[in-house]
């Protein structure tokens, strides 16, 4: 990654940074531990412009700062919303509209065409753990800590946790997670599956960044299409998968990427894309 190469883009209460085909999107609250507000999920909305709107794009990476990854909702908000005078922060449908608000941005999160990392150091509590649950691959930090905190506070489970965490660690492990409000450290969730990888913090972003840079040789279009495909596997019938595969696969193997990729097959040449070599790179060991 060159200086030239590299844009940052300071947001409301986050960072944009761009640089060979990798965006960044990295939660600047360090105060509140990076705690979710109005202006952060607007960073995320902006965000998501920019990367749907420039194909050079490959990555997304979701980080924190300050040794957080994000500590969920703002209860000081909450707590001043109860209190307001204003009969409207007050009202169940000013909630209801809030949180519709947020899970437009996760719907748009889930389905972004490129992959996306959620780099998790420190602190991953309610809201915080289920956003990065819409990452399609979570690295931890050795010292990182996930807790489905909601019932804390005497809340249930949001962003999206009801149809991602059951569907990850299975539906008993999901109760009990929600239910206790326990904290899980790092190396447990690599064992129940929603964690890809730990690290120590201080390798954490680099190795997201590897792991970015091997993802983003791929070919766009397949696995922007795989992963829509796998987000709908449980909810769909064997049938209408299989229409959908067939019309992503008419897509893919009309592509640019797959002519390449064919036409060096059958020369003998290196694969674009082959993960077992190292980078994702021809000829890279």
């Amino acid at each position: 990654m060159t200086q030239s190469h590299l844009q940052q883009t300071p947001l409301r209460e986050s960072r944009l940074t761009v640089a060979d085909g990798i965006a960044e999107l990295s939660h600047q609250r360090h105060a509140v531990r990076n705690a979710l507000s109005m202006a952060m999920i607007e960073d995320y909305n902006d965000v998501l412009d920019r990367v749907e709107g420039d194909r050079a794009i490959r990555v997304l990476i979701l980080t924190g700062s300050g040794g957080s990854f994000c500590a969920g909702g703002d209860i000081k908000s909450m707590r001043d919303r109860l209190s307001s005078a204003d009969p409207e922060l007050n009202s169940p449908d000013y909630m209801r509209r809030r949180l519709d608000f947020s899970q437009r941005m996760l719907m748009r999160l889930r389905e972004l065409d490129v992959p996306v990392i959620a780099a998790v150091d420190g602190a991953a509590y309610g809201a915080g753990f289920g956003l990065a649950l819409q990452s399609d691959f979570l690295l931890a930090s050795a010292r990182a800590a996930f807790c489905m905190s909601f019932a804390r506070i005497g809340a249930v489970p949001d962003y999206g946790v009801f149809h991602t965490l059951p569907r990850i660690v299975g539906m008993a492990r999901a109760k009990e997670m929600t239910m206790t409000a326990r904290r899980v450290p790092a190396e447990e969730g690599l064992a129940l599956g929603f964690v890809h990888a730990v690290y120590a913090a201080d390798d954490l972003l680099p190795q997201a960044h590897a792991f970015a840079r091997r993802l983003k040789e791929g070919p766009r279009e397949a696995l922007g299409l795989t992963k829509r495909l796998l987000n709908r596997s449980y909810e769909t019938d064997y049938a209408t998968l299989a229409t959908l595969e067939a019309c992503a696969q008419a897509v893919c193997l009309n592509t640019p990427y797959h002519a390449q990729a064919a036409a060096r097959f059958v020369s003998g040449e290196p694969a674009l894309y082959d993960w077992d070599r190292g980078t994702g790179t021809p000829g890279s060991k």
